[in-house]
């Protein structure tokens, strides 16, 4: 049997309507070279409905996990994976016609291309929440931060498993709530491997920037971003303004009246700095192995 030029692995937990809706942006991809893992994380039958209803129309693989942790459901999707080119859509993002060809063939233009990321758009129009880097090109540990989203990260199979897949300290689900794809590139740039951004490689996901359940967050993704900044060793430069940004927006916004937004800077203001007096951790993780499917 051919390999599917395209595994799209979906970590999907407590999400039914917004599932469907991905498929259906999947579908509009018009590809018949892909397969769709999707690790249910539930403890109920809620998505059985939504699967059954795609079976006919998606090829579709369906693995259950108990583990609430969004990396160890995209590991274990990884090591079921069979496709050539590997990506991590969330369970509620949508793929804009056309995304899959446009990645297609920056791989197929570049066999040394290794991983290609863009970044989140808003379903509102532009770009999505944070900050995005303006111009096409490597990565590099200075551009990481700006140039990375883990539902738009695509992978040659082979480097995503030598690498180790995700780090399951890492992201939802953990203490360390965030920042596991800058992780995983700052691993494939320190093992030699080629990252590109591509910014209008482009797929909606939902803006939550500024709102009550981002703040709730803050802390968290705030604390991965420390982490991972500090387990790489970064240079001064690089890490000193994650640190004063937080500082100006706090006292600027609370200064024009805007708590949610000062309260918002705090949170990842201290989660940054407990993230990076956090124990350092290993930079490199053992590789993954092909699972039995």
């Amino acid at each position: 049997m051919t390999a599917p030029r395209f595994s799209l692995i979906v970590a999907t937990l407590g999400r039914t309507q917004e599932l469907a809706e991905l498929f259906d942006s999947i579908l509009r991809q018009q590809r018949t070279d892909l397969e769709v893992i999707v690790v249910d994380q539930n403890r109920d039958e809620r998505l059985t409905p939504v699967i059954n209803g795609y079976a006919d129309k998606l090829p579709l693989l369906r693995r259950r996990s108990t583990i609430n942790n969004a990396n160890n459901a995209r590991n274990l999707g990884l090591q079921l994976a069979r496709g050539e080119i590997v990506g991590f859509p969330d369970d509620d993002c949508l793929y804009p016609d056309g995304l899959l060809n446009q990645v297609d063939a920056a791989f197929a233009a570049d066999p040394a291309l290794h991983l290609l990321t863009g970044p989140a758009a808003s379903p509102e129009g532009g770009l999505g929440s944070g900050r995005w880097h303006d111009a096409a090109g490597p990565i590099t540990p200075r551009t990481v931060w700006t140039s990375v989203i883990e539902f738009n990260l695509f992978l040659r199979r082979p480097a995503a498993l030598a690498l180790g897949g995700f780090d399951e300290k890492l992201g939802p689900g953990t203490w360390f709530g965030s920042a596991e794809g800058n992780d995983l590139v700052l691993r494939a740039l320190a093992a030699g491997y080629k990252p590109v951004y591509a910014p209008h490689q482009r797929i909606i996901h939902p803006d939550k920037r500024l709102t009550p359940v981002a703040v709730a967050r803050a802390a968290a993704y705030g604390r991965g971003l420390g982490h991972v900044m500090r387990r790489h060793r970064l240079a001064p430069g690089i890490w000193l303004p994650f640190v004063i940004r937080p500082i100006g927006g706090a006292l600027l916004n609370a200064l024009r009246g805007r708590f949610l937004a000062a309260r918002y800077f705090l949170a990842s203001l201290a989660g940054r700095v407990q993230g990076f007096l956090a124990p350092r951790s290993q930079a490199v993780l053992a590789p993954l192995q092909e699972a039995p499917r």
